[in-house]
């Protein structure tokens, strides 16, 4: 999941180029395509050695496009509470697409599309609902199904968490630049 976000977050970066462009969705389309056989087949090595390339490719787009809000507000949960970094930013990562969406909404669809979705003559606010359901399809099917609240959150930690989030460098690259109270609401989304 932290590869996905790695791709996802490079591909609606405002810092992303065609070049970026290229390695984010290559890596979408291989983690949409093998994450879940990944998982219930561990021994298939061609099925490890296609995460591994998708891994590759989400390095390479987010090590030169940067990264966004889910990674800000992940890297701050995991300071602050000690919380592994891929459940943060899978727990995260639709409502921080939420938020981004009327930003970057054609963006959005290449990536539904890139995980195989049909989009096509879709409205936009269909195509976030798809992408809300597949990420939450996805993680419900990989195990990933605590909120932070699961995690030991309480609402009065999140105004500290979103100061941290904010000066966090990921954050210069979202889409959509965000205030301490849109960080604010996203933890309380995720909660």
């Amino acid at each position: 999941m932290d590869s996905l976000t790695h791709a996802i977050e490079a591909f609606v970066s405002n810092a992303q180029s065609s070049i970026t462009d290229i390695h984010a969705l290559e890596a979408i389309k291989l983690i949409s395509n093998n994450l879940i056989p990944a998982i219930r087949k561990p021994g298939d090595i061609e099925v490890l050695g296609e995460i591994m390339m998708a891994s590759l490719h989400a390095g390479i787009a987010f090590s030169n496009a940067s990264l966004g809000a889910v990674h800000a507000m992940a890297h701050s949960l995991g300071g602050f509470l000690d919380h592994p970094h891929g459940e943060c930013n899978a727990i995260l990562l639709k409502y921080v697409i939420n938020y981004n969406f009327d930003s970057a909404a054609i963006r959005y669809k290449a990536i539904g599309e890139a995980m195989g979705l049909n989009l096509e003559a879709k409205k936009p606010y269909k195509i976030k609902e798809n992408l809300f359901d597949y990420i939450t399809n996805l993680q419900e099917t990989i195990g990933i199904n605590r909120t932070l609240g699961d995690l030991g959150v309480f609402p009065n930690y999140i105004p500290e968490l979103a100061a941290k989030s904010l000066r966090d460098p990921c954050i210069a690259t979202n889409p959509r630049i965000p205030n301490s109270k849109d960080i604010e609401v996203i933890y309380e989304q995720a909660l």
